[in-house]
């Protein structure tokens, strides 16, 4: 899809007599028109000024286009477009015997067609419209040549009854929370986030924007403003979690530490693999993120468990316990992680519709395996015997003040 998109925004590029760019489909449907940034700039002033709405978005525009962070920003809004103000003569109108309503409708019909029944043929059913042909409503002197009826029947030009004066205006306000406002959207260049170019966004609004203007979010940037910073909350939640379970497991407070530290060591392949293909970090590879920490505790969990077991139960040094752990679990550590690796392969190498959120998820926890089965099987057993050793020294120390003699009396 990105090859597509690419070549139509440089085919559409040629084009001088307007300017087309094309988006990709939001992440989640339904949530916006396109992906990326959607900015509503607005006047908070009172006034209907558009032209000044205009200076300011063309403004916004024309910084952000400079930025390096921002691409294919553009505004759908045009307080300049040619139009045509039909103004009707009601004294005339009546004079002549001919009704307001009429008119429009005559105008209505002619123009911008008008449905007048439904007939049945070949087993379906077809609507009917009329509409002037396209070679008499080119012009804005054909408006003058269509007919009205009138109540004694008689076909009055509209060209009697109306005055038609070029003006130029807004083809489309749009009001957002009852405000004016222009649309603005666009996308991240490579390598940048969404949040990063929001933030971008935001800097040059404060810095363009005058007294009286402001902007809002909507579509998919009011969502991720919203939710904000959320994703740290989550991931700490998530660490919590596993740590009460395994709390809760080991009957120690200490212990789980020796598992939570292998979760930083998983996300060494995504940051790298992130920032060495430019992906942006989305909420798809966020997603990732928190699925690394299940995957990556899994793997430190086998050689904890084990090396729990031989020194408390076996009553080996700590050190011997932690080695032969290592050993032990090396084997079915590889076949569960590479059996997962293999079966997110597909997601990696995803294509067609929808390819980018997959590949998200898919290469975030595709190199945090990675780098969780050549670093946990190397580091863990050392994690575990700095907070065994810790953690006895401690009961020890603890122990000594209980077990003195009481005083002779």
């Amino acid at each position: 899809m990105r090859s597509l998109i690419t070549a139509f925004n440089k085919g559409f590029s040629a084009i001088e007599e307007a300017r087309i760019v094309v988006y990709p489909p939001p992440p989640i449907q339904g949530i916006g028109n396109a992906a990326g940034f959607t900015m509503q700039v607005q006047l908070r002033d009172g006034s209907f000024d558009l032209s000044k709405l205009q200076t300011i978005t063309n403004t916004i525009v024309k910084d952000a286009e400079s930025q390096s962070g921002l691409q294919r920003v553009t505004t759908t809004y045009r307080a300049s477009v040619p139009q045509l103000k039909v103004a009707v003569d009601r004294t005339k109108a009546e004079t002549l015997q001919v009704t307001i309503d009429d008119v429009f409708s005559t105008l209505s019909a002619y123009l911008g067609s008008s449905y007048v029944g439904q007939f049945n043929k070949f087993g379906h059913v077809f609507q009917v419209y009329v509409q002037a042909d396209s070679q008499y409503r080119l012009r804005a002197q054909d408006i003058e040549l269509l007919p009205v009826r009138n109540k004694q029947g008689e076909m009055i030009p509209l060209g009697t009854l109306v005055q038609i004066t070029p003006i130029v205006g807004t083809s489309l306000l749009s009001l957002y929370n009852l405000y004016p406002a222009s649309l603005v959207q666009g996308l991240p260049a490579t390598g940048f986030s969404s949040g990063e170019a929001a933030s971008l966004m935001e800097q040059i609004a404060d810095k363009v924007l005058p007294r009286g203007a402001g902007y809002e979010w909507t579509a998919m940037s009011y969502q991720e403003k919203l939710v904000g910073n959320q994703i740290y909350y989550i991931f700490a939640l998530a660490m919590l979690l596993v740590y009460l379970v395994l709390a809760g497991q080991y009957e120690s407070w200490f212990l789980p530490v020796a598992v939570l530290l292998a979760v930083p060591l998983s996300l060494v392949g995504p940051v790298a693999a992130l920032k060495g293909l430019g992906l942006d970090n989305n909420l798809y590879t966020q997603i990732g993120l928190v699925l690394l920490i299940a995957l990556s505790a899994k793997d430190a969990i086998l050689i904890v468990e084990v090396a729990r077991e031989r020194r408390i139960f076996d009553g080996k040094p700590i050190a011997e316990a932690a080695l032969e752990a290592a050993r032990a679990r090396f084997r079915p550590i590889l076949m569960t992680s590479f059996a997962f690796i293999l079966g997110v392969v597909p997601l990696v190498l995803a294509t067609g519709a929808g390819a980018s959120a997959r590949k998200s998820i898919g290469i975030t926890v595709f190199s945090g395996m990675l780098a969780s089965n050549c670093l946990a099987v190397l580091f863990v057993p050392s994690f575990f015997v700095v907070i065994r050793r810790f953690e006895e020294w401690r009961a020890t120390r603890n122990a000594k003040p209980a077990a003195k003699p009481a005083p002779a009396e």
